[in-house]
């Protein structure tokens, strides 16, 4: 070990419950300090409170389920990768924005499907 490393491995976790607690402190960090995560949890509210209202099918509920998921882990990941590249550099560099940019369509992206998914699914109902 180098000198100033961090012995890594005293902070792994041993016990699978610690893991899922990190897991909902890293979700719950992102409500709390990302502004795009609060307005796709609002958006996640409007369409299950929409989804109930108009029944939609098991099969719609499936689809819009998998959406939600895709767009709040991809705002994670997202949200994670900005985070990473602000600690490894604070000046700007093309290939830092390229991937923080990247990051951020990816996210887009699958919101944009998610949105399309979401018409086909209610707009006949709502006609």
């Amino acid at each position: 070990m180098s000198m100033g490393s961090v012995d890594k491995s005293k902070y792994k976790t041993r016990n699978v419950l610690y893991s899922f607690r990190h897991a909902l402190e890293g979700f719950g960090m992102a409500v709390k300090e990302e502004r795009n995560m609060k307005i796709h949890l609002f958006f996640t509210m409007v369409v299950v409170l929409l989804g109930f209202s108009l029944q939609v099918s098991k099969i719609e509920w499936v689809l819009i389920l998998l959406c939600i998921g895709g767009v709040i882990t991809l705002e994670l990941i997202n949200s994670s990768l900005e985070n990473l590249v602000d600690l490894v550099t604070e000046e700007f560099h093309p290939l830092a924005k390229k991937a923080k940019d990247m990051a951020a369509a990816a996210v887009f992206i699958f919101s944009m499907v998610s949105i399309l998914i979401g018409l086909i699914i209610f707009i006949p109902r709502l006609w």
